[in-house]
């Protein structure tokens, strides 16, 4: 059984650490354990439960009147309301059902919201509303470094799939005045952002080289003489302190200086980059848009 500070409850549920204090003493909303410190933590169920709280408080009920409430009643309420409620309350409920079935692995259910999300929503605004924001939740409540938890693995490796699927799905260029080549540069893991540009690149009708995760820059190299793409597209996300973007991408141009770089990632990877006329900072998935 996983543990969770009330600092963890604050990140992933947005609600603030005094407010959950405040709760549990004025509804007796949820019973912390207790080290023998007197440190609050806790566990699953009470996690999942704030949870269906945000939920509910966002299709605007109060909480005076859902804290008195048992937790059966509460997972009917949310069925209930699910059908008929502000568009915002609905991709709330979706963040925080995802949250829910990544704790406890439930990769059935985690597949149904996914796909619901998506048919609702479509998948560009499904990724940038539903899928970007649980991402960057998890991202934050687990403070990711090089490595993952095995949840977010878990979550992370769905999405992939999913959006792979998507890919596979559409229909093969019918525009080629433009030539995009994908890659993520050594010691760089984090795919769902390039997988995602692949699918905005591919569903616009242009063609996409992609070559995943990993990619050394000598490799690159040939590639790009011998395909001279129009545009570059990479992240630069790592850790990885010995990363160096600029040096990179000015090796890269070296190879074919017509070349148009696109590349995002952390802000301390980008504020080296500087300026350079053929480099440019996507700062949201949409404005990779621009170029097409």
């Amino acid at each position: 059984m996983e543990f969770y500070q009330i600092n963890d409850l604050e990140k992933l549920t947005g609600i603030k650490a005094h407010t959950i204090r405040i709760w549990e003493k004025r509804f007796n909303l949820i019973e912390p354990y207790r080290t023998q410190t007197n440190i609050r933590y806790y566990d699953n169920q009470q996690v999942k439960k704030l949870l269906n709280i945000v939920t509910l408080l966002d299709c605007g009920y109060k909480i005076s009147k859902i804290a008195v409430l048992p937790n059966s009643e509460l997972v009917a309420l949310i069925k209930g309301v699910q059908a008929d409620v502000p568009s915002n309350a609905i991709i709330t409920s979706f963040i925080n059902d995802m949250i829910q079935t990544m704790l406890v692995f439930d990769e059935s259910l985690f597949d149904k919201i996914f796909s619901a999300a998506v048919n609702r929503l479509g998948m560009y605004q499904a990724m940038l509303q539903v899928f970007y924001p649980f991402l960057h939740k998890t991202g934050m409540f687990w403070t990711v470094d090089e490595t993952m938890p095995v949840q977010e693995h878990f979550a992370s490796n769905i999405i992939k799939r999913k959006l792979m699927s998507a890919i596979d799905a559409l229909s093969p260029a019918t525009k080629f005045d433009k030539k995009f080549l994908l890659f993520l540069p050594n010691d760089e893991w984090h795919e769902i952002a390039l997988l995602f540009s692949d699918y905005l690149v591919r569903s616009n009708g242009y063609t996409s080289i992609y070559l995943g995760q990993n990619v050394p820059t000598n490799d690159m190299e040939y590639v790009i003489k011998t395909i001279k793409p129009t545009h570059l597209l990479s992240f630069f996300i790592s850790t990885n302190n010995q990363l160096n973007p600029k040096l990179i991408l000015s090796q890269l141009l070296k190879a074919h200086k017509k070349m148009i770089c696109l590349v995002s990632g952390s802000q301390n990877h980008l504020k080296n980059l500087g300026h350079h006329k053929s480099i440019f900072i996507l700062n949201e998935p949409g404005d990779i848009l621009k170029f097409f």
